[in-house]
């Protein structure tokens, strides 16, 4: 993933209809945000540890030759995010925002139900006695 140093720079106000709102924080660079969700699902239960730290994986070296700014800009934006809400407790709960959805493409929408796939049969094997200690049949 090449990374364009404009593109980590802060944007300013200069000519925005709205000149008072917050400038929005400067990307992280891949490897040190990559590091950072790691060590926030440090807190996690193994489980959704285990399965959080494969996905993280697997999506940045999918995406490690990426060359594309705009692609760039926005994996690392929503990456950003998501390291910012796993930090907190405020994800728990939370439902996804519906114009995220609408702009997933087939195969992303595809991967998310995989993902909640996963959650779910996580969730029975946890609350089956039968198949929650590993004593399968």
């Amino acid at each position: 993933m090449r990374i364009y140093s404009r593109l980590l720079a802060t944007a300013t106000d200069a000519g925005a209809s709205t000149p008072f709102r917050p400038a929005p924080m400067a990307l992280l660079p891949p490897i040190p945000l990559y590091r950072r969700i790691l060590r926030a699902h440090r807190k996690l239960p193994r489980e959704e540890r285990t399965l959080g730290d494969l996905y993280v994986k697997s999506e940045f070296h999918a995406h490690r030759n990426v060359e594309n700014p705009v692609h760039i800009v926005g994996f690392l934006t929503e990456w950003q995010l998501y390291a910012q809400q796993i930090s907190g407790d405020g994800w728990k709960g939370a439902k996804m925002d519906k114009s995220k959805i609408d702009k997933m493409t087939d195969q992303q929408i595809g991967q998310l139900y995989e993902l909640m796939n996963a959650i779910r049969k996580q969730e029975l094997d946890d609350n089956d006695p039968e198949h929650g200690s590993g004593n399968e049949k």
